[in-house]
């Protein structure tokens, strides 16, 4: 999809995420909403929290593509800098939809930390790259069960189905920038030919080095 038809179709998707989740949170009891710990910030409970947790990753990744874009023109080739240009327009986007569904509900900004990245490397780079892409895939397909409203759930189960799926396709176009020969991330698949699938405390583990916001997620459904 070209970039201008992919932001088109973004804002629209954002529009009217927006009018479903004013929906489904006009029912919401402030009171269901457990008070953060100090200095933490509180993803809330049911689909706003799965919502605001798919969020803050697509945050993370928006600000790490935006860093390789700006920081390392002298590690990466001009194609590969390319890749990284549509990878950095694909995660604002998702950031943005996010943003603008979730509203006034939406967590605050977060605070990242790649000072681990060497972004004059492109080993440093392209790994960290492959870690967030495959983490990302991860994510989606351990949350989709996490929503429970029957109805705006349902809708935002399918904009994910399509969010994760160019996660994946980021995530090989990553495995073949460092292996080449076509490779697509075959460690991640196992025997039945499934991506694997990861729980909210495993994934903010994972990607905890890299973001200097604590995070509640203890409201989150099992």
């Amino acid at each position: 999809m070209q970039r201008r038809t992919f932001f088109r179709y973004a804002s629209a998707s954002a529009a009217a995420a927006t009018i479903l989740l004013t929906t489904a949170c006009d029912d919401d009891d402030d009171d269901d909403m457990t008070p953060p710990p100090v200095g933490a910030v509180n993803l809330g409970s049911g689909d706003v929290g799965v919502l605001n947790y798919a969020y803050a990753l697509e945050q993370l990744e928006a600000a790490f593509y935006t860093m390789v874009v700006a920081e390392a023109g002298n590690a990466l080739t001009s194609d590969e800098m390319n890749v990284m240009m549509d990878l950095k327009a694909h995660e604002v986007a998702h950031r943005e939809l996010f943003k603008a569904a979730l509203g006034s509900n939406a967590i605050p900004a977060l605070e990242v930390d790649f000072s681990s990245v060497n972004f004059n490397d492109k080993s440093s780079i392209l790994q960290t790259a492959k870690t967030f892409e495959n983490l990302g895939v991860a994510a989606y397909n351990g949350a989709g069960k996490l929503l429970t409203d029957t109805g705006v759930g349902l809708d935002y189960l399918l904009l994910a189905g399509k969010i994760v799926s160019v996660e994946a396709r980021h995530a090989a176009a990553i495995d073949d920038l460092i292996a080449g020969n076509g490779r697509f991330g075959e460690e991640f698949i196992d025997e039945d030919g499934l991506d694997r699938a990861m729980m909210p405390s495993a994934v903010l583990a994972a990607a905890a080095p890299f973001i200097t916001t604590e995070i509640d997620f203890s409201n989150l459904p099992q």
